[in-house]
């Protein structure tokens, strides 16, 4: 799911910075210590104890996210999914009612301009989520490929508090509080519902790799459901998580993050995500012809997995080469010591001939050269 830019190591902001969106948890977070953060333009919790416990405790039992930042766009009307099928890659309007895509909105030479997870909520009503320093840009951007279409598009951001659980125990701790029963939901749908008896839109989606729920309910109502998510857990250690551990999870999870994998110099083709871009559906849409034309021609370079060794992590911007005082063949998006696998992994855009898994390489980390191997992505997956 999107993510804006990967959280920065320290607070780079006053708390009190009116120049910062504030998330409707804002008060819930400094209750519990958070070290609140400037990022993508609000004010977030960037860790409440450690990284490294809340990573953990999302593989191991969950975490409760604030996700309010996220920009929620809705789109409605008689045309909403011919608009959609215009303006994004995917096929939004063959998408049933209580359904989830993750997609993509290209520009004209098909660089990717935003990640987006679009939920159908009714036959003329779609939720387009996308991520918050984009928010602007992918409003302005609806607004315009939907002129011409039976459809409005509204900014409807500051109506939600959005509030993840995700771990293993997601569905135990939420259930109760939920209704209808979620249980018989899968990877990617949706439904109507409530929390604590708030109006919701339950998904079973998230940024981590494991099972949970993404819930959107009014922002009035969102520190009421994060404490009571947190409360109903805690004895079975779930706790409150922030940018940091999303961040890694994401990463042993293979996922891309918009200013790092992605961005609008490269095409899905790059980062192996050729799955998200229709050109078989009726019509045209934004980005066609060139996506087109590098579908025929192959990728310029691929996104990969790499696994270090010792304790060194390469960070993004890092270079990649070929072997020791070789050539660079190409560049770090990501990259962390893997609290799951206990080794050095990273993300990296290299040249197809050295994006083989199996590759040895070499990656520069603050001058000093450290050997990594090409593995496929994902790092961690779930097994159950």
């Amino acid at each position: 799911m999107p993510q804006d830019g990967s959280p920065p190591d320290h607070p780079s902001a006053s708390p009190g910075d009116a120049e910062l969106r504030h998330s409707p948890l804002e008060a819930a977070h400094r209750a519990r210590g958070a070290s609140l953060v400037a990022f993508a333009g609000w004010l977030m919790p960037l860790r409440y104890t450690s990284e490294l416990a809340e990573h953990r405790a999302v593989r191991g039992a969950a975490g409760v996210f604030d996700l309010s930042h996220m920009a929620e766009l809705e789109v409605s009307g008689a045309d909403a999914g011919a608009a959609l099928d215009y303006a994004l890659v995917g096929r939004l309007a063959e998408l049933p009612v209580g359904g989830a895509r993750y997609t993509m909105a290209c520009d004209e030479s098909g660089g990717v301009v935003d990640d987006l997870v679009v939920y159908r909520r009714e036959a003329e009503r779609y939720l387009v989520v996308a991520n918050a320093s984009n928010a602007a840009t992918m409003h302005a951007l609806l607004v315009q490929r939907a002129a011409g279409y039976s459809a409005e598009v509204v900014d409807a951001t500051d109506r939600y508090g959005l509030v993840a659980i995700q771990g293993p125990l997601a569905l135990e701790v939420l259930q109760p509080f939920a209704e209808p029963t979620i249980a018989g939901l899968r990877s990617y749908q949706a439904t109507e519902g409530t929390v604590l008896g708030a109006p919701a839109l339950l998904a079973r989606t998230g940024y981590t790799g494991e099972d949970g729920f993404e819930l959107f309910v009014p922002a009035e109502r969102a520190a009421e459901v994060f404490e009571t998510l947190l409360d109903a857990g805690a004895a079975r250690g779930v706790v409150p998580s922030g940018l940091a551990a999303r961040d890694s999870l994401r990463l042993e999870a293979g996922m891309p993050l918009y200013g790092n994998e992605l961005s609008r110099e490269v095409t899905p083709y790059e980062a192996n995500l050729s799955r998200v871009v229709r050109l078989d559906k009726p019509g045209d849409f934004i980005g066609r012809d060139a996506l087109v034309e590098r579908q025929a021609d192959g990728p310029r370079a691929r996104l990969v997995g790499l696994v270090g060794e010792g304790r060194r992590a390469a960070r993004h911007g890092y270079s990649v080469h070929a072997g020791t005082g070789e050539k660079v063949v190409g560049t770090v998006t990501s990259g962390a010591l893997s609290p799951t696998l206990g080794r050095p992994v990273a993300m990296a855009y290299v040249d197809l001939e050295h994006a083989e898994p199996g590759s040895q390489l070499v990656v520069d980390v603050r001058g000093r050269e450290e050997p990594a191997e090409v593995t496929k992505l994902p790092f961690y997956r779930r097994t159950s």
